[in-house]
């Protein structure tokens, strides 16, 4: 059994009678109306820019069945099908309210054929063994309940070969960077939540998981640890996140 990281015990909600991933569903069953807009806000649109970044980086392999984890409202998703056109792409979320606006997006745009979207667990994913050739997991890693446990289940769906992509926020390197970028999650981000009617413990839990978040040098060491080879970490936009790319060895 996976011992459980100091990250694994930051939650949404301050209620003990809940975990962290029913409190995760329920949070994002909550902002799942404005999650869209509120990301573009956010992070003015440079957002869409990293998940590109974090798609080119997949074209190379060349992927046909990807497994595209927390997928939210299928932002990725779709943007793989425009830019890779694989074959499938199946995604999954603990979030029904998500993936309900993911499908309507997914058939605006004609992808209703490439893409599914299922309600799933990251750390019990409902496939057999190596099933998909490419695997990823923009903005969701952190928050698994047991981060040890869904990586491992990550490795196991992967073919041997397959290629792993993790987009995550992560802590700035530079001091005063790092204290704007945090003053602007404490604060602003949470207050604009409030200005849209958006739940703005969802945008405080957004802070807190990602100063808890093992990033960097220490996530590099956590996939080594579960498996995957040829781990690498691209800090973008100053450090705010980070793309991380691994592989599962050849047989």
């Amino acid at each position: 059994m996976s011992i459980p990281l100091p990250h694994d015990h930051i939650k949404p909600f301050n209620d003990p009678e809940k975990t962290k991933k029913e409190q995760v569903r329920e949070m994002f069953d909550d902002i799942a109306a404005g999650y869209d807009k509120m990301n573009r806000l956010l992070s003015a649109g440079i957002d869409l820019r990293w998940r590109k970044k974090a798609i080119r980086m997949l074209k190379k392999h060349n992927p046909q069945k990807i497994l595209d984890v927390a997928t939210g409202t299928a932002d990725m998703a779709i943007l793989t099908c425009k830019m890779l056109n694989p074959e499938k792409i199946t995604g999954i979320d603990i979030s029904e309210e998500m993936l309900k606006i993911g499908r309507q997006k997914v058939e605006k745009e004609g992808f209703g054929k490439q893409i599914e979207l299922l309600k799933g667990d990251a750390e019990a994913i409902n496939f057999p063994d190596t099933s998909f050739d490419g695997i990823m997991v923009a903005f969701g890693v952190r928050n698994f309940e047991n981060l040890k446990k869904g990586l491992k289940e990550l490795l196991r769906v992967l073919k041997p070969g397959g290629q792993l992509i993790i987009l995550e926020f992560s802590k700035p390197k530079y001091i005063l960077f790092r204290k704007i970028f945090y003053l602007y999650m404490r604060i602003v981000a949470p207050q604009m939540a409030g200005w849209f009617r958006q739940n703005k413990k969802a945008y405080a839990y957004l802070n807190e998981s990602s100063k808890a978040f093992p990033d960097r040098e220490h996530f590099i060491e956590l996939l080594t640890q579960s498996g995957f080879t040829a781990c690498t970490c691209k800090p973008l936009s100053f450090g705010i996140c980070c793309i991380y790319s691994a592989r599962r060895l050849k047989d």
